[in-house]
Formats: C-alpha cells, sequence, structure tokens
C-alpha cells in the first residue's frame, strides 16, 4: 500500500523548517515548544527535499500537577498556568520506575516527580481556521499490567501515522497501587482519573496543534487495550472521545471487596494504617516492594486463580466511576454509538511457557487441560478445536488455552455484549454497533508464533526502529505493517477499517486474519468458543 499521505495530511516541511527546527503552540495553560523531525521511511525512500512529510514532536506537556506530598493518591489536579515558554523537547518523568522487564517493547524509566503528562505528535500544529476542519486524533495509552509501561516507548513515536494525517498523542498515567489501591480515604481509580483529566486536556487543546476534538479515537495494548476498553464502557467518559481501537485487550474490573483486600494486606505488610496518612508516610520504593510481593504469583494454582479472578491490581468497580464490570455496561448499552476494532494475537502468553516442554512432554492432554481448569465435556470440546496447536506440544497447547482465556474469552463476551445491546435498542442484529474483530497470526521470527505486544510496530509501522528482533525478528513483512496501519489509519480518520473489512455481527463472525497473505475469516474464533 502506498505511503503517499491522505488528502487531510497538511505536511509542511520545506527549507525553511531546516533551518527553523523550533516550532510554539499556545496550550490553555501556557505556551510550549516543539521540534520538527522528518517522518520515518522505509528503506529505499528518499529520506529528503523540500516538501518532505514532517512531524512536529511537543514532549513531556504536564496535564496535572505533579502527584506528590499533599497530592500523592490524590485526584489529579490541572497543572497551572506558566509564564513565557516551556520547552516540550524531551520526555518527562515516568510513573514506571526502573525495569520490571515485563514485556518486549522498549519502554524506558525517566525519573522525576511530574509523571502525569501528555506528548503530542503532529503534522500540522496550526489551529484550523473557522470553515476548516482539524485531523484526526490518535490518543494511545500504554500497557504493562497496570503496574509497568512507559508512553516514552520510540515505538509510540505518533511521526508515521503524522505521515498519514493523523495527530497523534500519548498519555502517562499512576501505575500499580499509586494508581488503582484502595486506600481508606483516597479517592478510587487514580490512574482512571488520570486518563479522564488527559483526555480532557486532549478536548481542550488538540485544536491548537492541529486536531478535530470532534474525532478522537482511544488506542492501547495489554492492558492499554484493557483501559480504552474501560472507558468505552464509562458513562463518565462517553464525551470524551469518539471510536476505540483494543489491542489485546486486558480488563481488570477489580472487585470491591478484593481491593480493599489487597490494600488492608500491604498495609499490614508495610505495619502502617490502611489510611491515606498510613500510605504516605511509606516511601514510593518501599511501596512498590510490597506491592510486589503482594501480588506475585505463587503456588500452584496461582495460575488459574489468575484466570478466574483477574488482576489484583487495576481499574476497580468502586460505584463512583464504575458502577459495574465492563462487559455488562456493554450489556446496558454504554458506549454503543462508538465503533470499535479489537483482536488478540494467536498466542499471547505461548512465550513464557517456551521453557517446559520437557516437564509437559509425558501429561497427557486432557489432564493438562483439566487441571488448568476446564471440567470434562469443555476439555473434550476444547481438545477437539484446537487439533492444530495440540500437534505442536503441550506447551505450545497451555500457552494457547492460557491465551484463550485471559485475552480471548473476555473479548468475545464483549463483543457479544455489544450485538446483544445493539440488537435490544433496535430489534435487529444487523443494526448492532459497529465492531471489527481481527487476529494477529503472523509468526515472530524469533519465537515462530504470534506473541503478545507483537502487532504493536505494525500498528505504527515501525519495523524499522530499535529493539525489534528480539520480538518479531529479522526483516518482519513491511507489506503486513502497511496493511494493519493502513486499516488503523483510516479507522481513525472515518470510523471503519476499510471496505474489505466487514463488521462483526452473530450471523457471519468476520474475522481480518492479519498474517501473510491476510484474509477474512468467517468465525476466526471458533476454536475459542468451546470455553464460553
Amino acid at each position: 500500500m502506498s505511503h503517499t499521505p491522505s488528502p487531510e495530511a497538511q505536511p509542511i516541511a520545506d527549507a525553511a523548517t531546516a533551518a527553523a527546527p523550533f516550532v510554539e503552540v499556545d496550550t490553555l495553560a501556557g505556551r510550549v515548544r516543539g521540534q520538527w523531525r522528518p517522518t520515518l521511511r522505509h528503506a529505499g525512500d528518499a529520506t529528503d527535499g523540500a516538501g518532505a512529510p514532517a512531524s512536529a514532536a511537543f514532549l513531556g506537556i504536564p496535564f496535572a500537577e505533579a502527584p506528590v506530598g499533599e497530592l500523592r493518591f490524590a485526584a489529579p489536579v490541572p497543572k497551572a498556568p506558566w509564564e513565557g515558554v516551556r520547552d516540550a523537547l524531551e520526555f518527562a518523568p515516568t510513573a514506571q520506575r526502573g525495569d520490571p522487564g515485563v514485556t518486549l517493547i522498549p519502554e524506558p524509566s525517566i525519573p522525576g516527580d511530574s509523571t502525569l503528562n501528555v506528548n503530542v505528535f503532529t503534522p500540522s500544529p496550526t489551529r484550523p481556521a473557522d470553515d476548516e476542519t482539524g485531523l484526526p486524533v490518535l490518543v494511545w495509552i500504554h500497557g504493562g499490567g497496570y503496574f509497568a509501561g512507559s508512553p516514552a516507548s520510540p515505538w509510540y513515536d505518533g511521526r508515521n501515522f503524522n505521515r498519514d494525517g493523523v495527530v497523534t498523542v500519548t498519555i502517562s498515567y499512576r501505575l500499580g497501587f499509586d494508581g488503582f489501591g484502595w486506600i481508606d480515604g483516597a479517592p478510587s481509580n487514580r490512574g482512571i482519573r488520570d486518563w479522564l483529566l488527559a483526555l480532557e486536556w486532549v478536548q481542550q487543546n488538540i485544536a491548537a496543534f492541529g486536531g478535530d476534538p470532534s474525532r478522537v479515537t482511544i488506542a492501547g495494548q495489554s492492558a492499554g487495550g484493557g483501559a480504552v476498553l474501560t472507558l468505552l464502557g464509562m458513562e463518565a467518559a462517553q464525551h470524551l472521545f469518539h471510536g476505540v481501537y483494543a489491542i489485546s485487550g486486558a480488563t481488570a474490573d477489580v472487585t470491591p471487596d478484593r481491593a480493599e483486600s489487597l490494600g488492608r494486606r500491604i498495609a499490614a505488610d508495610l505495619g502502617v494504617e490502611p489510611t491515606l496518612a498510613g500510605f504516605r508516610s511509606v516511601d514510593e520504593e518501599r511501596l512498590i516492594k510490597a506491592q510486589q510481593a503482594a501480588t506475585s504469583l505463587e503456588g500452584p494454582d496461582a495460575m488459574n486463580e489468575l484466570l478466574e479472578l483477574g488482576l489484583q491490581l487495576g481499574p476497580t468497580i468502586d460505584g463512583d466511576l464504575m458502577t459495574r464490570s465492563t462487559v455488562d455496561s456493554f450489556a446496558a448499552g454504554v458506549g454503543a454509538d462508538k465503533p470499535l476494532v479489537l483482536g488478540a494475537t494467536d498466542d499471547e502468553f505461548a512465550m513464557a511457557l517456551m521453557d517446559a516442554p520437557k516437564v509437559l512432554r509425558f501429561v497427557p492432554k486432557s489432564a493438562l487441560v483439566k487441571k488448568a481448569g476446564l471440567s470434562k465435556p469443555v476439555a473434550r470440546d476444547y481438545l477437539a478445536a484446537n487439533r492444530e496447536v495440540s500437534k505442536l506440544g503441550n506447551a505450545r497447547l497451555l500457552g494457547r488455552l492460557v491465551t484463550d482465556r485471559m485475552f480471548k474469552v473476555p473479548m468475545l463476551r464483549a463483543v457479544a455484549a455489544r450485538g446483544a445491546a445493539g440488537t435490544r435498542a433496535t430489534g435487529t442484529a444487523s443494526a448492532a454497533a459497529s465492531t471489527w474483530l481481527y487476529r494477529f497470526s503472523w509468526p515472530s521470527g524469533t519465537f515462530g508464533f504470534a506473541e503478545h505486544c507483537l502487532d504493536v510496530p505494525f500498528f505504527f509501522d515501525c519495523l524499522d526502529g530499535p529493539a525489534m528482533a528480539p520480538l518479531a525478528g529479522p526483516n518482519p513483512p513491511q507489506a503486513l505493517a502497511d496493511e494493519l496501519h493502513a486499516a488503523a489509519v483510516a479507522f481513525v480518520a472515518t470510523g471503519a477499517p476499510g471496505d474489505d473489512w466487514p463488521a462483526f455481527t452473530d450471523a457471519s463472525r468476520a474475522t481480518r486474519v492479519y498474517d501473510t497473505p491476510s484474509t477474512v475469516a468467517d468465525d476466526g474464533y471458533a476454536s475459542v468458543r468451546p470455553l464460553l
């Protein structure tokens, strides 16, 4: 597919840009200074010359005050106005500390207190005239299990979306116990409150960067995919975005009792009262260590407990922002007016079992899946539906089962809930809310299967970025990145990922299968249905 910028793109890079690389924009809080860069090009493409598409990056713009001191464990407070011009030339501090080593995405940690920031990438940092429409906007929420991850990844750079006429924003939020832990006297779901304030910032400021606040798509991967699904099911968030793209979304939907139990346990381990004053008396490093100890997976039944109950730290059903589970919200019709793309890789967590083939080799497959929590009839049907992966050995079979239960079952239940809500509202399944389902099946050249995170660089069209070989192997297919990225651009720009990708319905169950070549399957998740 051609990489010619879309008609909406407004590339303004020229010889003058090279001579004056900085660019300034007025936000409601004050003026910021960003920097022009060329868009990334594929090998063999021209990279110079007047008129080449360009991207202006504004990094580390604070949308809230630093969450420290009296603001620690508090709701985020909008950033106070500043005087003069604020440099936005480098990524700001991140909520992630150190390197948790939980993903294969390069996500650097940056020390410092002012961790609530946005990064804006735009091809046209000028406010549209009254008779003009701004460019569509993509807001990216990073993953990391709700306790790790960073918006400062070079893979999340928006320059290639800029090349195709999309303003891109990446946001930060508080992680782990700091963002989601239960504390007596503190506001709940502080990480969600950070998402909401960042999205409010986008609504109030993105026009100054050339974006259209009435065309905002939120997207994310893993916990970030769960975040955008959570927001889609939240009444209080509906005015902040207009479409959702969820990659390997892992929702948490932690119950209130479970959240409070964990909070009290961590407080007891720290020797403090489970109150705002108690937790504020503990320094950040010590709290992170206590959080890690309390949430570690230990014991033979730990994985099954995780699959049955979900994550211990993450968005919580608090009766305030979240009044019910995300799937129940979809069933009630929340977010039904917003288009949704969602999907998963074929073997998200199979890489966690790569060292287990010898250990699992002599375990009968029926016993293996029953030990993993399946009843005898479900185990029988699941094995019959997954014969091909079963032939690859017990480790691959167990990896597929974990993937299916953690990612694909919740995803298919979300799709079913949206469809049912649409049918109740309209009386016809064909008029259900627009949802597009995909599978990413291309096998990594490193792992030999489509593992967790593999589709992210294809989404951002950054296969020439750093640290790619450990995830994708040598020479991942650029044509597949062209295809997937183009569908993402189309969805952000128009609310649909292209004419050749049918929307999902109960009748067709159409599923885009990304591979070489890609296809549209009638029911791309048939092998998961025994688990539903």
